[in-house]
């Protein structure tokens, strides 16, 4: 049985993982015999999103690790406590949480900057050949840990503002449709759009299928 780190960010949209898309990729994983290791490192929110507002809820302050916990019925680790050796390989929902609490592309764009741990986790998992696939927007926290070295091919979709900043930061940018992938097989990386394009959930459950089944393919 294969066994997939799943990193999180958060719970929600706005502020932390896309559930729609962390619940089609664990789905897909369940339906494919793989295990799931959930992680989250234990950092601060960049902030708090009320999320029937879509605006900052002032005074508030959350934890990515406790936050994270709530999608997996709080089977989850500090990701600090585990080894990329003893995975599969490693998958990154996406939603905002990605680009602003493992990374802080919300707001520094190319010029952002990876949560230390989760860099250090990537480039560990990617010098033991284990597959690393994002969705969404987390692609861009492969192309700052990995373009300057690797130039990967990734995708987020078609959006030209953000796949000019991914090519920025030195990775190859592929348009994709909504429930395909983009796998670069000689740098074991999937990538794929999910609500980069997705107009509604079942596309992003069928998107998440065909992005599991390719990411589960480039196992050893």
């Amino acid at each position: 049985m294969k066994n997939v780190a799943v990193i999180l960010s958060g719970c929600g949209v706005y502020d932390g993982s896309e559930i729609h898309e962390v619940c089609a990729a664990l789905l897909a994983l369940h339906r494919a015999g793989a295990a799931v290791t959930a992680c989250a490192p234990r950092t601060p929110q960049m902030h708090v999103i009320d999320h029937t507002a879509g605006e900052p809820a002032a005074g508030e302050a959350r934890d990515v690790l406790c936050e994270s916990a709530r999608l997996v019925r709080g089977e989850i680790k500090e990701l600090g406590e585990v080894d990329p050796a003893t995975v599969d390989a490693v998958l990154l929902p996406g939603g905002f949480g990605a680009a602003k609490n493992l990374c802080d592309f919300a707001t520094a764009g190319a010029d952002c900057t990876v949560n230390q741990g989760v860099a250090d986790f990537l480039r560990r998992a990617h010098a033991a050949g284990k597959p690393i696939g994002a969705m969404c927007i987390a692609p861009v926290i492969l192309a700052r840990v990995f373009g300057a070295d690797l130039a990967p091919q990734l995708t987020i979709g078609n959006d030209a503002g953000t796949a000019a900043a991914v090519e920025a930061m030195g990775g190859r940018h592929v348009d994709c449709a909504v429930t395909d992938s983009v796998v670069d097989a000689e740098n074991r990386m999937v990538t794929s759009p999910a609500y980069m394009l997705a107009g509604d959930m079942g596309q992003v459950f069928d998107g998440a299928e065909d992005f599991v089944g390719k990411l589960l393919a480039l196992c050893n």
